[in-house]
């Protein structure tokens, strides 16, 4: 395939005040084998040195900014409004691609142009990169995602851009769960497509804002729930209760145990 047949692939990289992963980040984006690649840095006004790293990357980045933003989901917005490919992503600043991802993703929605997006699986990894468990990635739909079946990690997910243009942009009003929504959003009008290949690493660390922190992202689920369903009781808004009160109280490391422990007995 000559190097105009492929789609140009826009990656997204929001940061604020990750200075000591920005740099790993940057570069698993950059030494990706596939070469139709536009990349974005937002950054809402780092203060840690970010930006001396930034600087030094300047020459390779579609486009840049350092200022003060609305919040995650309006770094993303702003990101995404310059962005030209017909495939988009969004690789947060903490996390990193592993070679071959795109390349990958890429391939998995042209062999598929029925779906939305593709999404992978993740490993877990602590502060140093060290990797500690796995995230529990399977298929999911529209229905199983208002049940609050997600198993999808933010950091292996690539979608169309005309279905974000029909769909988007990201809610300013959900703080923990933008990415949820927009799941929700995309598979309400096309098919989501799990690939149980290992394509990203989702950083762990105290700064972070971490998926097994559900406690806090199941109200933001719940107004989701509400806008397609209506509200009421629902099995979702069980789910937040008994997770909440069986789960969410533990110490990080014991979460992850239990997690691998289900994921190791799971059969697909």
């Amino acid at each position: 395939m000559i190097l105009s047949d492929l789609p140009l692939v826009s990656i997204v990289i929001p940061s604020y005040n990750q200075a000591r992963f920005l740099e790993t980040t940057i570069r698993s984006v950059l030494e990706q084998d596939y070469p139709q690649i536009e990349l974005f840095l937002v950054d809402g006004g780092s203060t840690d040195g970010s930006l001396d790293i930034i600087h030094r990357y300047t020459d390779r980045l579609t486009w840049w900014v350092s200022e003060k933003d609305n919040g995650h989901a309006d770094a993303l917005n702003k990101g995404f409004s310059h962005a030209k490919g017909e495939i988009l992503a969004w690789l947060n600043s903490d996390d990193t691609y592993y070679p071959g991802a795109i390349s990958d993703a890429v391939a998995s929605l042209q062999a598929h142009p029925e779906v939305s997006m593709v999404y992978g699986d993740a490993d877990l990894t602590d502060e140093r990169g060290k990797v500690i468990g796995s995230f529990a990635s399977r298929q999911t739909d529209y229905q199983k995602l208002l049940r609050g079946s997600v198993h999808i990690p933010q950091a292996t997910t690539f979608f169309r851009a005309d279905l974000w243009r029909q769909v988007g942009p990201l809610s300013l009003s959900l703080f923990y769960a933008f990415d949820y929504d927009l799941w929700v959003r995309l598979a309400k009008v096309s098919k989501l497509l799990y690939v149980p290949r290992a394509w990203a690493t989702f950083r762990l660390h105290p700064e972070g804002k971490s998926v097994l922190n559900d406690d806090r992202c199941y109200p933001d689920m719940l107004k989701v729930y509400a806008r397609e369903r209506g509200g009421g009781l629902s099995w979702l808004y069980l789910r937040a209760i008994i997770r909440r009160m069986t789960y969410s109280w533990l110490p990080l490391r014991l979460r992850i145990f239990l997690r691998n422990l289900f994921n190791s007995r799971h059969v697909t």
